[in-house]
């Protein structure tokens, strides 16, 4: 009925929970959203057609936004591209830091 996802983990070896403060924001407003009943979700989708994600998720990444004043979905894409290619280079500097290598100087 929805595309899987999880919040857990993207990729190995990134665990989001190592860089998500445990009073951000952002876990409050994920906290918020999990305790909805799916089923208030299920009584709105039509069904049929391909998958979709799920709308706990979405619902998520627009509280969220919303939060932060933006409003537009195009700026809520842009900011999770941005967020999400931030997160990149701070993981792969601090891996490179603790293999022994040289940390990755670049300014965001």
């Amino acid at each position: 009925m929805y595309i899987q996802y999880t919040m857990d983990q993207l990729t190995l070896p990134m665990d989001l929970e190592e860089d998500i403060p445990s009073k951000h924001l952002v876990r409050v407003v994920n906290e918020a959203v999990n305790r909805i009943d799916d089923s208030l979700f299920a009584a709105a989708y039509p069904g049929g057609g391909r998958d979709s994600y799920h709308p706990k998720m979405l619902t998520k990444v627009i509280i969220y936004a919303y939060t932060q004043r933006i409003y537009s979905s195009r700026q809520i894409m842009a900011e999770k591209y941005q967020q999400t290619r931030q997160l990149a280079v701070r993981r792969n500097g601090r891996y490179m830091d603790m293999r022994g290598w040289p940390q990755a100087k670049l300014s965001l």
